[in-house]
């Protein structure tokens, strides 16, 4: 193998661990503890419950589709600020939900901006289970 088709091979490789990137395990695993510890008869996240949350204003005039649109797996616009907003799946996007410190950080921004308040363990749960279900 050249030099050449190495570097091609070891650039399919990054892309392809890229594209596989997961929601770290820990941060599941405490969410799911949490969730328990907070919701009696908790069992487990659901995928279905976070589409229909994402999608719902939750008692405010906007919803996570407010910005991110109804396909997570396509771009979205801020609503205020125009900003342009990367796919949020990640299917669509493998920078996403692949980082503990960034997830919160836009779970707490967000969750304050369609709710008012802190998101539950439960919610983000099922959000992640929603966005993560997501295939192209």
């Amino acid at each position: 193998m050249n030099l050449r088709t190495k570097g091609a091979f070891s650039a399919l490789l990054l892309l392809a661990a890229a594209a596989a990137a997961e929601v770290p395990a820990d941060y599941l695993r405490s969410l799911d503890a949490a969730a328990r510890s907070d919701v009696a008869g908790f069992a487990g996240f659901s995928a279905a419950r976070g589409a229909a949350w994402f999608n719902s204003s939750n008692g405010t005039d906007w919803s996570c589709a407010t910005c991110h649109t109804d396909n997570p797996l396509a771009g979205g616009r801020h609503a205020v600020t125009g900003r342009t907003i990367a796919p949020l799946a990640p299917a669509a996007n493998a920078a996403r939900l692949t980082e503990v410190a960034k997830i919160e950080k836009w779970f707490r921004r967000n969750c304050n901006d369609v709710l008012r308040r802190d998101c539950t363990a439960a919610e983000k749960g099922d959000v992640i289970a929603y966005l993560t279900s997501l295939k192209r």
